[in-house]
C-alpha cells in the first residue's frame, strides 16, 4: 500500500512526466516489500527463499571466491555458529560482479565455500548484485538504501526481523566486528 507522501511524491511527478510518475510509484510499490518477498537460486538448484527466515534475522552478503576478503568467510560462519540457534541466518550469494573474482561455476564455488571455508550457511547460485541485471533482491536494497550499495566482495546487509534493512556493513568491516555482533544481538531480542 502506498503512503499518502508517496502517493503526492507521484502524483507531482506526473505532472512533470508520465514515465517519471510510473517509476514513481513503481519504486514506493517496491520498497513496501520486504526482504522476505525475495528468493535465490540455490548453488545447487534448490530455491533460498527469504520469506523462510521471516520473523528472524538475516544477513545477505555477496561473496567472492578470489577476493581479498574471501577469508571473510571464516567469519560469517563463526557468526551462523554463534547465532543460528537463536534464529539468525545468513545466505552467500556469490557474483563476479566486482574484480571479476567469482569466475568459476557452482564446483568451484563450493569447494572455496565449503570445502576451504566448511561453511554450513545456504550459498545461492552465482548472482548479478548491481547495475539494471542486479538479482531483485538487490535492486530493492538499492531503493532501500541508495547509499549503501554494494561497492566490492562481502558487503552485509543485515535485514531486521521485520524484514526490512536493519544495518550494512561495508566490505572491510569484518563479520566477527563488535558493531556486527552488536547489531544481530539487538535484532535478535527486538
Amino acid at each position: 500500500m502506498i503512503d499518502r507522501r508517496q502517493f503526492l511524491a507521484a502524483a507531482l511527478a506526473a505532472s512533470a512526466s508520465p514515465v517519471a510518475a510510473q517509476r514513481a510509484l513503481a519504486q514506493a510499490a517496491m520498497s513496501r516489500i520486504t526482504a522476505y518477498g525475495f528468493s535465490f537460486e540455490g548453488l545447487n538448484g534448490d530455491r533460498i527463499r527469504l520469506g523462510d527466515y521471516a520473523g528472524k534475522p538475516l544477513m545477505v552478503v555477496n561473496t567472492a571466491s578470489q577476493c581479498g576478503y574471501t577469508p571473510q568467510f571464516a567469519g560469517l560462519q563463526e557468526l551462523w555458529s554463534q547465532f543460528h540457534e537463536r534464529g539468525f541466518a545468513i545466505v552467500g550469494v556469490p557474483s563476479n560482479d566486482f574484480g571479476g573474482q567469482e569466475p568459476g561455476g557452482a564446483a568451484e564455488i563450493a569447494k572455496t565455500a565449503g570445502d576451504t571455508y566448511h561453511v554450513a550457511f545456504p550459498i545461492a547460485a552465482k548472482t548479478v548484485v548491481k547495475g539494471p541485471d542486479a538479482h531483485p533482491f538487490y535492486k530493492w536494497a538499492a531503493l532501500e538504501r541508495p547509499a549503501e550499495l554494494p561497492s566490492w566482495n562481502f558487503h552485509k546487509y543485515l535485514i531486521g526481523r521485520d524484514g526490512y534493512i536493519a544495518d550494512v556493513f561495508a566490505s572491510k568491516v569484518e563479520p566477527t566486528d563488535t558493531r556486527v555482533i552488536a547489531a544481530i544481538a539487538r535484532n535478535l531480542t527486538v
